[in-house]
């Protein structure tokens, strides 16, 4: 006898702390209730037979009414309810995600002799992303080995290194650390946050989209991300500049950052290839 009941995302992940309220026809709570980890309520009330109306609610999904019938066992068999997120976007479940290097790109683009651009990346990173059963209160934290960068020129390579820009041997670390969030679209986000680099720190928004997630052959769960944003080199205290015919500068100003971010479920990483 009694309420039973599966809360799901229309991904299929379970939604733990939805509640679940049952109310009679002439709208009195006979019920209420609290899903577990798995997203499961089982309670064991005896209901009288008849309809009654099912209410599941939870943090940052839009609230579900459904009816039921209670048999003349005195059970009501909801079934799966499948919750949708406010705001119409589906996010992976909350909890830590580890950033996986091997399957992810840090990158940067600059524009060179104001006629082409020098694409950069960097190879050696890491990080740790938080989400939140409130979306907005996630957090993302990442590191990057400096002394990385590639843009596939060891010269050049050399020189992004030195005093004149990262400087790696005084600073070998650049940090992100995001402290808030707010929607941006139906499936886009701008993360709040700080920039560490070339000792300087300076707020930095980067624009996210949630790519979606799966199954990875290793028996972990992904999910994907892409983010995007601008730095301007003299906000870090890098005015290194080179002139060169009619005034052009020889790298550009601003730099634009891409990322395609996986993340595996979980606090480490599994094996994978």
């Amino acid at each position: 006898m009694g309420l039973n009941a599966r809360i799901r995302t229309r991904d299929g992940w379970a939604v733990p702390h939805a509640v679940v309220t049952v109310t009679d026809m002439t709208g009195t709570q006979v019920l209420r209730a609290a899903t577990d980890e798995d997203g499961v309520v089982r309670d064991g009330t005896a209901l009288v037979p008849g309809p009654y109306t099912v209410i599941v609610t939870a943090v940052g999904y839009a609230p579900v009414a459904s009816t039921a019938l209670v048999t003349a066992s005195g059970r009501a068999e909801v079934g799966n309810v499948v919750l949708a997120r406010q705001g119409g976007t589906e996010l992976p479940p909350p909890g830590p995600w580890t950033i996986d290097p091997a399957h992810s790109t840090v990158g940067a683009v600059a524009q060179h002799l104001g006629i082409t651009s020098v694409h950069g990346r960097f190879t050696e990173f890491g990080g740790r992303v938080e989400i939140a059963e409130d979306v907005e209160k996630s957090r993302v934290e990442a590191v990057i080995r400096s002394a990385s960068i590639d843009t596939g020129n060891g010269m050049r390579d050399g020189h992004l290194k030195s005093p004149d820009f990262l400087d790696v041997e005084q600073y070998p670390e650049i940090t992100y650390r995001s402290n808030g969030l707010t929607p941006a679209g139906t499936d886009r986000w701008t993360v709040h946050g700080e920039l560490g680099m070339h000792g300087v720190v300076r707020p930095v928004d980067l624009e996210l989209s949630y790519l979606g997630t799966g199954a990875d052959p290793w028996g972990g769960t992904r999910a994907a991300f892409r983010a995007t944003a601008e730095l301007r080199r003299e906000d870090f205290a890098m005015n290194y500049n080179q002139v060169v015919q009619a005034g052009i500068s020889a790298i550009g100003t601003t730099l634009k950052v891409e990322l395609d971010i996986q993340a595996v479920q979980g606090e480490g990483l599994p094996q994978a290839g």
